[in-house]
């Protein structure tokens, strides 16, 4: 006798869609169109825009065959659900001649344009490290594609959120083009977030450009702006000052060793923008801008230092000596310094009791990262302080430098220190030191 009842079906059909849209979510490419075969409604998963909402598309400049599948199936599917994309980045790996950046030129042209087309939802555009300053981009394809970019920017303006330029390295002209783009429409910009760190050509004194001056003055809504110090002047601070003062949350600002950085900026400009932006907190970065006063010219005490990094990036100067920032320099940030950051090679001074003072003063420091020559007896007086409350660090992160190469003595007694103090460490510490032979 046949049996004309209907198959049993498996559980996974009766998997509610919202279920089945995270599963989704966490396949790749090629995974997500091998389910979609499986019947209607994992076709139907696969049409949903939320899947779609986020893309990555790495550019390799020396594909593999399986590197070569993976772009083509990214961009591919960029282009077909284009039109859900809501946050876009651009990756450039190892670019390494010409014909390449013209093949990248050539795909970009025609997915921005698409883009532009068909999408009405993207809010956050990522593109790093063009090196538009480096020889394999030669003048007529970097034209083209500043000018295709620049484009898309235009008819994406008012509904970016956020743009990330990071390393473009291009001229004055070309980066205020670009940045206009994106207020061309209304003559102003409610953009809230850019990365525009290294975004201009190296050895730029843009602080004294007016065509700079104006172009910022277009943004009416930075919430987040992160560039080199070599923008900073006490105009660019007015302009911040006077249309982004009630979204101003974050500057992060880069200070590199080949960026001009001699300019004078007016204590009063940093106090009227940080009376005006109240909420306003400042992230440094120094590359091996180290001298005492060099730094003194920059870190000025009305400033709403939140965050330091000074790094020295192994170079060792005998003609600097980093007792005087510490002692005199950076204790002026006590009352809201949170996170510091020091890589020194200060084989030439020993920096213990500076270094502990500090934190000690600094009151709401929770964050320390150190790479330097320091004694082991300075991690047990830091954590016998901070055992005692007398600060409040969460996070210990220390790279003890010494000249021997054996350092099997230090080790042991860092882990008769960690024994000591293993109860706080467990409970209380993100904690993680080392020491580190420089020979």
């Amino acid at each position: 006798m046949e049996d004309d009842s209907e198959p049993e079906q498996s559980s996974w059909g009766y998997l509610p869609d919202v279920c089945l849209r995270h599963v989704f979510h966490w396949l790749d490419d090629r995974d997500r169109s091998r389910a979609a075969l499986v019947c209607k409604k994992w076709s139907c998963a696969m049409y949903s825009g939320s899947l779609w909402r986020c893309r990555t598309i790495t550019f390799y400049g020396q594909p593999s065959r399986a590197r070569t599948l993976e772009f083509q199936s990214a961009l591919w599917y960029t282009k077909k659900f284009g039109k859900y994309l809501k946050h876009l980045e651009i990756k450039l790996s190892n670019p390494y001649n010409t014909p390449f950046i013209k093949k990248f030129q050539v795909i970009m042209r025609g997915l921005l344009s698409h883009l532009g087309k068909c999408n009405s939802h993207l809010v956050s555009l990522s593109i790093k490290y063009l090196e538009l300053d480096c020889l394999i981009w030669k003048n007529v394809v970097r034209a083209q594609f500043i000018k295709n970019l620049a484009a898309f920017l235009k008819r994406m303006s008012n509904q970016l959120d956020y743009l990330n330029l990071k390393g473009a390295r291009i001229t004055l002209e070309e980066g205020c083009e670009l940045l206009n783009s994106l207020s061309s429409l209304t003559n102003r910009s409610f953009i809230s977030e850019i990365n525009i760190e290294d975004f201009f050509s190296l050895h730029l004194s843009v602080y004294s450009s007016a065509l700079f001056h104006q172009t910022m003055s277009k943004f009416h809504s930075l919430t987040i702006l992160t560039f080199n110090y070599n923008c900073i002047s006490d105009e660019l601070l007015d302009v911040l000052r006077e249309h982004s003062s009630h979204s101003l949350c974050t500057l992060n600002i880069k200070c590199h060793i080949h960026d001009p950085h001699g300019q004078v900026i007016s204590g009063m400009s940093w106090a009227n923008l940080a009376k005006r932006a109240p909420k306003l907190n400042v992230n440094f970065f120094f590359e091996r801008v180290m001298k005492h006063d060099h730094l003194a010219r920059i870190l000025l005490v009305e400033i709403p230092v939140r965050s330091i990094s000074l790094r020295s990036c192994y170079f060792s100067d005998p003609d600097w000596t980093m007792r005087p920032t510490l002692t005199n320099l950076l204790p002026a940030y006590w009352h809201g310094l949170q996170k510091l950051t020091l890589e020194l090679n200060n084989d030439h001074e020993l920096l213990d009791n500076e270094l502990l003072q500090l934190i000690l003063s600094c009151k709401r420091l929770l964050f320390l990262k150190v790479w330097a020559f320091l004694s082991v007896s300075f991690m047990e007086r830091l954590l016998q302080n901070r055992a005692e409350r007398k600060c409040i660090l969460t996070t210990i992160k220390v790279r003890i430098y010494t000249a021997q190469d054996d350092s099997t003595e230090e080790e042991q007694l860092l882990a008769d220190i960690y024994r000591k103090f293993k109860y706080l460490i467990d409970s209380e510490l993100n904690y993680f030191v080392i020491t580190y032979p420089m020979v």
